[in-house]
């Protein structure tokens, strides 16, 4: 839509990570230096943390992207409340390792030979878990059990962990003393800065071909960095809302005016979504067994439509940590027919 209207060869405020879009500000190229500073001491546990929408995966695939594979195998997962048994079966899968009906030593013992033989190969190999603020306690011990494999006083296995700030908040637990101890260097993402808010506007609408068609008012950088806190993904999907608005209007130039009318009513529309919660909240809260009976019908139905969403929830996570393994078994079959061919 707005992209053809303004003679943009992509949209510049995608959501999705794409590393043409890496925007190496101050915080990121800073983050990026503590990363690859854990990676030169080759073992223990490299921590970055950040509120939601700061880049932390566009700084995972960022540096993936420039590591040399002919000396790391990388192995990435994305975690989801995994508990322990899974997660060493996530990491056979993702290492293409057997793991099916196989009990938790067995596990163990290819890994640990998976490990050596990689580093009897000249290769170091690295996991990559990003969110792992959804990691429970128990697997995160299981991830530090899993850096104590070593070959002649050499460690076999590094971890990076990368996740919201919660991550921080566990990693402080008194019970993981222990993992603690590992972290060799920790990074925590902070907002862009209001002149760094306007850079990274103006970046990726360049890198989708941008040439000055709209114009950009000045004083709308400041409104946007105020708006957004600084945070890349919330000034995405303002910017991408400004360009809409700009393109259904047909301007030129995007003013101070039109932004504060986007802001206007992207607030409005979570106003009423709010409002259209709290009716519902309210119609349910007695202080006593209720005795209308459409409203104890509508209590009732209520229950039963959150008893159906905790059930489906369930579910889910069951068919979602079964789809995560039979999708990396897939990858792995996939990348060796690419290496037959």
């Amino acid at each position: 839509m707005y992209d053809g209207f303004y003679n943009l060869s992509k949209k510049p405020f995608q959501l999705s990570a794409d590393t043409d879009f890496f925007f190496n500000s101050a915080v990121h190229r800073r983050a990026l230096a503590y990363m690859r500073y854990g990676l030169t001491q080759g073992e223990g546990f490299v921590v970055v943390t950040g509120k939601p929408g700061t880049g932390k995966t566009m700084l995972v695939k960022e540096l993936v992207k420039t590591l040399d594979n002919d000396n790391i195998t990388i192995g990435i997962m994305v975690s989801s409340q995994v508990g322990a048994d899974d997660l060493l079966k996530i990491i056979s899968a993702t290492f293409g390792l057997p793991y099916d009906g196989e009990d938790k030593s067995t596990l163990l013992t290819r890994i640990q030979r998976f490990f050596i033989q990689q580093s009897r190969d000249g290769k170091r190999v690295l996991m990559i878990v990003d969110e792992a603020q959804n990691l429970p306690k128990d697997s995160l011990e299981e991830l530090r059990m899993l850096t104590n494999f070593e070959l002649s006083g050499k460690a076999l296995f590094q971890i990076f962990l990368i996740g919201q700030l919660e991550l921080g908040e566990t990693l402080f637990l008194p019970e993981l003393e222990q993992l603690r101890q590992r972290i060799v260097a920790t990074y925590q993402l902070k907002p862009l800065s209001e002149e760094e808010t306007k850079n990274y506007i103006l970046f990726r609408l360049e890198k989708a071909g941008w040439i000055n068609t709209p114009q950009f008012e000045e004083e709308i950088f400041g409104v946007i960095c105020t708006y957004t806190q600084g945070i890349p993904r919330r000034i995405n999907t303002l910017c991408d809302r400004v360009l809409l608005f700009g393109y259904l209007e047909e301007l030129s130039i995007i003013s101070l005016a039109s932004v504060n009318k986007v802001i206007a009513e992207i607030d409005e529309e979570a106003s009423a979504v709010t409002d259209e919660f709290h009716d519902i909240t309210a119609g349910s809260s007695v202080s006593s067994a209720p005795t209308d009976p459409q409203l104890l019908e509508r209590i009732l139905g209520l229950e039963k439509m959150i008893l159906s969403l905790q059930n489906t929830v369930s579910k889910e996570r069951s068919l979602l940590r079964k789809a995560i393994l039979l999708q990396l078994d897939m990858d792995n079959v996939y990348d060796s027919d690419i290496g037959q061919d």
